[in-house]
């Protein structure tokens, strides 16, 4: 499989504003690791169930809470990126709205920031984890600000068929673009979501039967298009009262044998990726998270590195894979350039080129041949 860049003008993005609250506003919600949980899961259920929720198989899910990342933010040792100084570094380009119209016989996909891609093949345009806000939080006014600028006006994406959502952290869920998109007049968007989000969706305007409600390794064909829920090594929560009673999960999309797998958000476990490329179609593209990380101390079970996202592709069988999650929003202490260049070393120690394991300027549009 070949990539061809549709452009490859890079423009630096524009900074957002710096939140002094930010970290006492919305950080819990998007970087803390979350409590444990104490609850038993009775025999019937599937065994990342539980009584009133969901957990992790391959950890023992850590008992951190706010305060926990208060603490470590506040006073711990790691020094803090000031990604609004560097954030110029971080290749941006306009999205033009006619690149995304003529249709393909191959895949496009577009990267429109973080974990944002537009999917388009056969006529077929799916968005995964689309965030159109300003602001990776509950507020308007604080908490994690997009520090470069948005690529496309996105009342000129085109038609929206189906959007996967990863879990229900802020900067994953955004209630403004799944409004939006919703309330499209012309378009019936299907929104496939894990288990325990659907109440969410219908909250936020969208219709109950737009909405499919997906556990693991639930699939749900659309003619020739296929899209199955996967395990991933996370956690959920929209305040600090509902820890862990959604599920998160990662996507395959199956374009009748054509396959990309988007991560959504993980930790990495040494079985879970395996077990996803045994249990799957080749992998033709992987979509892999590689930044918010750092301290890695307190990361580490939730969020991959660029190291640990190396051996996800490894262990996937990906032929491709294209870094994520990255260069859009100050979560964590790593300054916005940083995963490139350990990705580079960590593929360099991998015998793994550029073409297989790569990245994309926000704005970017690649045809996957």
């Amino acid at each position: 499989m070949v990539f061809s860049r549709e452009s490859s003008v890079h423009e630096p993005g524009q900074s957002g504003r710096r939140s002094p609250i930010w970290l006492l506003l919305a950080s819990v919600l998007l970087v803390s690791a979350c409590t444990g949980t104490d609850e038993m899961k009775p025999d019937d259920l599937p065994p990342h169930h539980t009584a009133k929720g969901f957990r992790n198989l391959h950890i023992e899910d850590p008992d951190k809470t706010f305060f926990s990342f208060l603490r470590m933010r506040l006073f711990g040792e790691t020094k803090w990126a000031d990604h609004e100084e560097t954030a110029d570094q971080v290749p941006v380009q306009p999205l033009p709205p006619e690149r995304l119209e003529a249709g393909h016989d191959d895949t496009r996909i577009s990267w429109l920031g973080h974990s944002t891609f537009l999917i388009q093949r056969g006529g077929i345009n799916i968005l995964t984890d689309p965030v159109f806000s300003d602001r990776a939080s509950p507020l308007s006014f604080a908490g994690p600000a997009r520090y470069i600028a948005h690529v496309i006006d996105y009342s000129e994406l085109p038609k929206i068929d189906y959007v996967v959502i990863s879990h229900n952290h802020y900067d994953h869920l955004d209630e403004r673009a799944v409004s939006q998109l919703a309330e499209r007049t012309s378009d019936s968007t299907v929104f496939l979501v894990p288990l325990g989000l659907g109440s969410w969706m219908t909250d936020a305007v969208v219709d109950a039967d737009k909405v499919r409600e997906m556990d693991w390794w639930e699939q749900t064909d659309f003619g020739k298009l296929s899209i199955q829920a996967q395990p991933s090594q996370h956690w959920s929560a929209r305040s600090l009262f509902d820890k862990m009673e959604s599920l998160w999960a990662s996507w395959l999309i199956d374009f009748d044998g054509h396959t990309i797998w988007f991560a959504g958000d993980t930790g990495y476990n040494d079985k879970q990726f395996k077990e996803i490329a045994e249990r799957s179609p080749p992998i033709r593209l992987a979509l892999i998270p590689i930044g918010a990380y750092s301290p890695r101390w307190f990361m580490k079970y939730y969020h991959v590195n660029p190291e640990e996202a190396v051996l996800m592709h490894q262990d996937l069988k990906a032929q491709q894979s294209i870094g994520m999650h990255w260069g859009t929003f100050p979560l964590t202490a790593e300054p916005p350039m940083e995963p490139l260049q350990r990705l580079k070393d960590a593929r360099a120690a991998a015998g793994i080129d550029a073409e297989t394991f790569g990245t994309m300027a926000v704005g970017e549009s690649r045809i996957v041949r």
